[in-house]
């Protein structure tokens, strides 16, 4: 039996004294099996490999220790710190320049942390990055999603599983154009969302299904022949109401401010040969939905970096949206659910950053990394910082991006003292000559000191300290829990 096997027989028993389990049955599939009741779908009691140190009875995941240093509070020098679902419930951001360790000394030990909790029946996980990130190796996950590459066994579905056109609609505008919903009339995607659900709800009352990516860009287009043959099916089935939804898209098609023909050009990036077996709606490779993460599965989805840069946004903002949509909408929430994204630039929208602070009343929660806050919009960084629970500034972080760290972190009071050299003026005579004669013993005045203890309020951490005082392999790293207790900002070395 090992610390997997432990933490899943004792999620079992968990769920025993919640009342959602009867204890006849408990003890007689544990008398049946072992080690091995209450088994993970897939019959895996372990990783291939671990990289990390755990402790799935905390169910944490070392990271590093805080260093000893003048700047870190007493009772934190030399501790050991670790990451938990507690803190990962309130999400977490990191940011550092490429090269400082964010992949290898946090996503892979968080990720690894999350699959063994997994194979416990604790936890949902989805971890997102380029391909050859080194998330893990595909023998620890469930699913593997490798967009682009012929041989993925899964697909990823475009529309996050969902019947609802609208739903649909709203998911996929924020993925084509969420990054652009500034520049938008209006100033979000709305009006991007209600042009696809003129599409998509019409599309799926003719045919029963979403349309593919090539259909749906033939559709934005205006295509005659594509709208004409929607039609012809939508008056055969007799769908009056879907058609009047149609011929609105129609007219609004030619129209000043139109966003059809920018959804048009967004969604041609995903019409590309490489991924012409992908985002198929009625073929035969199996699509993952995200629906799923009511179940304890591990899931990673690869993203084709190289060469499909713009793609590959639009690909993460897609599961950022999915995710927070489908996570909130759980009717089970015992399992908590993770989405580790290893790369978060030029994902984060305001309906992205509202998504993100739902996750921690619906147990969920999400990990998102960053080379620098300039990869986000200007009026969204302080929002975002507000709206995690942990923050980590690795070094190497520039002084701008500091700055916002440092204001987020806020001040404290500390003790201040100031020393000061007064010479002493003689009066009487023979003092006088007693100074005088140590004045020459030792070539210095006669003075005294006074001291002055005053509180002030200073910075926990500076720009400037964070720019240019953390050593290498180091972080500054605060965290919060989902009940509301928080930690200071502490320096932790991460090879420690």
């Amino acid at each position: 039996m090992n610390d997997v096997d432990h933490a899943r027989i004792h999620r079992g028993w968990q769920v025993v004294r919640a009342g959602r389990d009867s204890l006849a049955s408990f003890t007689d599939t544990v008398l049946r099996h072992g080690a091995a009741a209450h088994g993970h779908p897939s019959g895996a009691r372990d990783l291939p490999a671990r990289t990390a140190e755990h402790d799935l009875v905390a169910h944490q995941v070392r990271i590093g220790t805080a260093a000893d240093d003048l700047r870190n509070p007493y009772q934190h020098r030399g501790v050991g710190l670790a990451l938990d679902p507690d803190v990962l419930g309130t999400s977490l951001l990191a940011v550092g320049p490429a090269g400082a360790g964010k992949t290898g000394r946090l996503v892979r030990p968080v990720v690894e942390a999350l699959c063994l909790q997994a194979l416990a029946r604790q936890v949902a996980v989805v971890a997102v990055g380029a391909a050859g990130a080194g998330l893990g190796a595909d023998e620890a996950f469930d699913v593997v999603v490798k967009i682009g590459r012929p041989e993925s066994a899964y697909d990823l579905d475009l529309y996050g599983g969902t019947n609802d056109p609208d739903e649909a609609a709203g998911v996929l505008a924020e993925a084509l154009i969420g990054d652009m919903a500034a520049s938008l009339p209006g100033g979000d995607s709305r009006r991007a969302a209600t042009a696809l659900a003129q599409l998509l709800g019409p599309y799926r009352a003719a045919h029963g299904r979403f349309p593919s990516v090539p259909e749906l860009r033939e559709l934005l287009d205006g295509s005659k022949a594509a709208v004409g043959a929607l039609r012809e099916a939508l008056d055969a089935a007799g769908q009056s109401a879907q058609a009047r939804e149609l011929d609105a898209r129609v007219r609004q098609a030619g129209a000043p401010g139109d966003v059809g023909a920018l959804l048009a050009d967004r969604i041609a990036l995903l019409d590309r040969p490489v991924f012409a077996e992908f985002f198929n709606t009625g073929g035969d490779r199996r699509p993952f939905s995200l629906r799923a993460l009511e179940h304890p599965l591990r899931v990673r989805i690869d993203l084709p970096e190289r060469g499909h840069v713009e793609a590959s946004r639009m690909l993460a903002r897609l599961v950022l949206a999915q995710f927070t949509e489908c996570a909130v909408g759980r009717a089970d929430r015992s399992l908590f659910a993770c989405l580790v994204l290893d790369d978060a630039s030029h994902t984060i929208t305001p309906e992205a950053l509202r998504g993100i602070q739902r996750l921690r009343s619906a147990n969920a929660g999400a990990v998102l990394t960053l080379r620098t806050l300039d990869d986000v919009p200007d009026a969204l960084r302080s929002a975002l910082l507000g709206a995690v629970g942990c923050r980590m500034a690795y070094a190497g972080v520039t002084t701008w991006d500091g700055a916002r760290f440092a204001e987020v972190w806020g001040t404290e009071w500390v003790e201040a003292r100031d020393v000061t050299d007064r010479q002493i003026i003689a009066e009487e005579p023979f003092t006088k000559v007693l100074h005088f004669i140590r004045k020459v013993v030792t070539g210095k005045a006669v003075t005294t000191q006074s001291v002055t203890v005053r509180k002030v309020e200073r910075e926990r951490w500076s720009a400037s300290e964070l720019a240019h005082a953390v050593p290498a392999g180091h972080a500054v790293l605060s965290v919060t829990s989902v009940r509301g207790e928080s930690g200071p900002p502490v320096l932790v070395d991460l090879r420690a």
